[in-house]
């Protein structure tokens, strides 16, 4: 009897404090590696009943720890040659600025990520353009702007990626 207090405690506990446990840690570890896991397949692989899962997947969401599941794509296919960063300095980094270089940037579909940084740059852009001449248009056209004090761009040659965001909570 002590032992299930215990656990109803923890549940309660971490409901409470909207705090995560080692099975939803283990539930979002195995759909960063794979989110067409199915809940069946999940449940198995983490040990619990489906219809717990399935709550917890509910919960998940709920609690916005997912914002989306995406396919990784091979941009060459699609007709992207050219993958580049891009740092840009602002002239002023006041509040109204900065929101409408971004909301600017979230309109451009070659715009892949938007990076609002502290330090030497103001932003950092991913893009992914078809040639040489499509960065050029879309760097003077869209990017430069009049409070745009300096932009530099540097090719990407290859990247890999961990599909693994780290998770750092606190079980006791």
């Amino acid at each position: 009897m002590i032992k299930k207090q215990l656990i109803i405690s923890t549940i309660r506990k971490n409901n409470n404090n909207n705090e995560l446990d080692k099975t939803d840690e283990q539930i979002i570890r195995l759909l960063q590696q794979n989110a067409r896991l199915s809940n069946k397949q999940i449940a198995a692989e983490v040990g619990i009943a489906e219809s717990t899962c399935s709550e917890r997947m509910r919960k998940l969401n709920k609690k916005k720890i997912f914002f989306g599941f995406h396919a990784f794509v091979d941009s060459s296919k699609l007709g992207t040659n050219i993958e580049a960063m891009v740092s840009i300095k602002l002239t002023k980094n006041t509040k109204e600025k900065v929101e409408d270089f971004k909301n600017s940037m979230l309109l451009l579909p070659e715009v892949i990520n938007t990076y609002h940084l502290a330090g030497h740059s103001d932003f950092l852009l991913y893009v992914a353009v078809r040639d040489k001449d499509h960065l050029r248009d879309l760097l003077m056209d869209h990017v430069t702007k009049e409070y745009v004090k300096s932009l530099e761009t540097s090719l990407i040659y290859d990247f890999t990626q961990n599909p693994l965001f780290p998770i750092y909570l606190n079980h006791e």
